[in-house]
């Protein structure tokens, strides 16, 4: 899986912006202005994406595959992960991370901006 994969599968998904707020080394992808996942652009040799997850799912994740899923790198390491692309996690996996973040803070955003997503607005 490349940050080509990965940013593509984000924006496949409704509401979802992408900009680099944080100066052209880190990729930040939003869905109705919240952060959900940040691919690190300036470390190629590191293919990683931060994702943001349940406290404790996190934990199980970190315990599960420790050499590939760490504490999210310069980000809280309660909510979020550091998904390392090129430590053999399958790719359906990968996808199934970013739909738990994208999901998470779709349901933390307010009901009216929620259903506008839906509508399409």
């Amino acid at each position: 899986m490349n940050y080509e994969t990965i940013r593509a599968y984000c924006l496949s998904k409704p509401a979802t912006t992408e900009g680099l707020p944080f100066g052209p080394g880190t990729l930040v992808l939003k869905v109705a202005h919240k952060m959900f996942a940040l691919l690190p652009l300036d470390e190629p040799e590191r293919l990683s994406v931060n994702l943001k997850c349940d406290p404790e799912k996190a934990e199980e994740l970190r315990e599960a595959y420790p050499d590939a899923i760490l504490p999210g790198y310069h980000m809280s390491k309660k909510h979020w992960n550091t998904v390392l692309l090129n430590e053999g996690l399958q790719h359906k996996l990968v996808q199934e991370l970013i739909d738990h973040s994208y999901q998470l803070v779709v349901d933390s955003l307010p009901k009216k901006v929620r259903e506008a997503m839906l509508l399409g607005q």
